[in-house]
């Protein structure tokens, strides 16, 4: 049985993108984003809100030929990774080993969990929300960036009451910390 991740980049005030909808702030380093890169590794499906799913197809075509080996290795992640979609509003995916689900589905997402062998991530915090809602993520992933936004997109939704046990932690060279937390019934 796979487990369901959820991993952000955040502000110290819990944010994944600011009042304007910026998040530049959050763009990691290269030690960051080689660690973000194990982590990913092990992902074998992307689970996107259609947001999200904007901004990371662009590893699908990125021409990494100059760009430092991390970039490089992420896009072979993302790449090799199936991604599933939910949107009302996409009606075809651009990009490969993808598919389009109309409506995020509780259930479909516990048989899939049952039935894959590689860990699954969630990417976009409406539809994680919904996940978490839903009893259906076993680890949250937060990256803490040095910076203070004021307001934005929450990585976590107002309302949710969860409890968790921290597994791992770890300070970077740039000020990040990353915490690990599995979720608790």
């Amino acid at each position: 049985m796979a487990q369901l991740t959820y991993t952000g980049i955040t502000s110290l005030d819990g944010y994944i993108a600011d009042l304007d909808g910026n998040f530049g702030w959050s763009a990691p380093d290269e030690e960051v984003h080689a660690f973000v890169n194990d982590l990913e590794r092990s992902v074998g499906t992307f689970l996107l809100g259609r947001r999200m799913y904007g901004v990371m197809s662009v590893w699908e075509t990125l021409d990494t030929e100059n760009e430092p080996p991390v970039m490089q290795d992420y896009a072979r992640i993302w790449q090799a990774a199936e991604k599933i979609v939910y949107s009302s509003k996409l009606t075809e995916a651009s990009t490969s080993r993808t598919r389009i689900e109309p409506t995020f589905s509780p259930e479909a997402v516990r048989q899939l969990k049952e039935s894959s062998s590689r860990e699954i991530s969630i990417g976009g915090a409406n539809l994680a929300a919904s996940a978490l809602s839903a009893g259906l993520v076993d680890e949250c992933r937060l990256f803490i960036n040095p910076v203070v936004v004021g307001g934005g997109t929450q990585f976590l939704p107002d309302g949710l009451a969860l409890k968790l046990e921290l597994l791992e932690d770890h300070r970077f060279g740039n000020g990040v910390v990353y915490l690990r937390y599995r979720t608790l019934s």
